[in-house]
């Protein structure tokens, strides 16, 4: 959880951490803001009004103006740092609803907070919570949800030895271009397959977790991203993953995502002429989707070249299939590059989706 938790912060997806009082959660995220020299800002929802998140009201040369609070003011003015929001379920339903804006764009008032303001939660089960409430689903939504584990042995070797702090893998090395298109290629693929997951709101108790929506499977793809830049396990994977899409959609995705064996876009681009197109398709859409799209990132003509040659013999088999991934070439031609032979074999591809007369 410490490696999970260290991922999603470093990505900028928001995060929330679930457990039970005492068990060390506060702890644990002051640590990582420690390890990283950044301040830390502490802002528990119980005592807070809808005004400390929407901005207060004030008038300034005959204008109405959204005044943020001070611990907005300082995270502002820093540059960076975590606004860590505790205690989250003991806000009530009119500070959860304000806090909709801060925690996704990070917006205070009419105050923006840069790009170096990560945003972590905490909160206890609503019955183990003082005054406990629901988290409404979208809130749930705007989050990446982690079960904080209690384990006696860690404890006990904790009190002795101390205990560990977080992992910094993800800020060491962050997601690379290639690796953040790779990773969303791969759960568009999977959308494809199984649309009925794209958008499944909850209700009941699972409304306050972690559930599938557009939003949280770009989360899924970010946090993918991340993971291959650290090369983190399969725990931490499938522990972001259901964090942020729940856990039937995460399960489903994470088994397919096991038995997709797909090769590396930049092997397949480095050698064109040995690529056979898978024949499931799904497998086939998610290669030419992270093919074209590692291609049009690099910006340089020999690569552009050598995609359109994948496409083109990809769309032997499966036109409908190359169609997607020539519309993500055309639209990203680098200077200087040529109009390639392998376009002569696409034209009637081309001229049925519309991109030639």
């Amino acid at each position: 959880m410490l490696e999970a938790l260290s991922l999603s912060v470093s990505a900028g997806v928001p995060t929330l951490l679930w457990g039970s009082p005492g068990t060390g959660k506060t702890s644990a995220v002051k640590a990582l803001a420690e390890s990283l020299g950044w301040p830390v800002e502490v802002v528990i929802g119980s005592l807070r009004e809808p005004s400390d998140f929407a901005g207060l009201p004030v008038v300034s040369e005959g204008a109405v103006r959204l005044a943020p609070p001070a611990w907005a003011q300082r995270l502002a003015t820093t540059g960076h740092g975590l606004l860590f929001l505790d205690e989250l379920t003991t806000a009530p339903p009119a500070v959860q609803a304000a806090m909709l804006r801060v925690v996704l764009e990070r917006v205070v008032g009419d105050v923006p907070l840069p790009a170096g303001v990560r945003v972590v939660a905490a909160a206890n089960p609503p019955e183990e919570a003082a005054d406990g409430w629901e988290l409404a689903p979208p809130l749930a939504n705007r989050l990446v949800h982690l079960n904080w584990p209690v384990n006696a042995e860690r404890i006990a070797r904790g009190l002795a030895a101390g205990f560990a702090r977080p992992s910094l893998a993800g800020f060491e090395r962050p997601a690379t271009a290639r690796q953040d298109l790779t990773a969303r290629a791969t759960v568009s693929a999977f959308l494809q397959v199984r649309p009925a997951l794209v958008l499944q709101v909850p209700k009941g108790p699972a409304a306050g977790q972690g559930w599938p929506s557009p939003r949280s499977w770009e989360f899924t793809a970010t946090l993918l991203a991340a993971c291959a830049a650290t090369e983190a396990g399969p725990d931490v994977r499938a522990a972001l993953v259901t964090g942020a899409v729940g856990e039937g959609a995460a399960l489903e995705f994470l088994s397919w995502l096991e038995n997709l064996d797909l090769p590396d876009p930049a092997a397949v681009l480095a050698d064109p002429a040995s690529f056979e197109l898978p024949r499931r398709s799904d497998r086939a859409f998610a290669v030419l989707t992270s093919v074209a799209a590692v291609a049009v990132a690099a910006d340089d003509k020999d690569t552009w070249e050598a995609g359109w040659k994948v496409v083109a013999k990809a769309a032997r088999a499966a036109p409908d299939v190359a169609t997607l991934a020539a519309r993500t070439l055309a639209a990203r031609r680098p200077a200087g590059a040529r109009i390639p032979a392998a376009l002569l074999e696409l034209t009637p591809i081309l001229r049925a989706a519309g991109l030639i007369e």
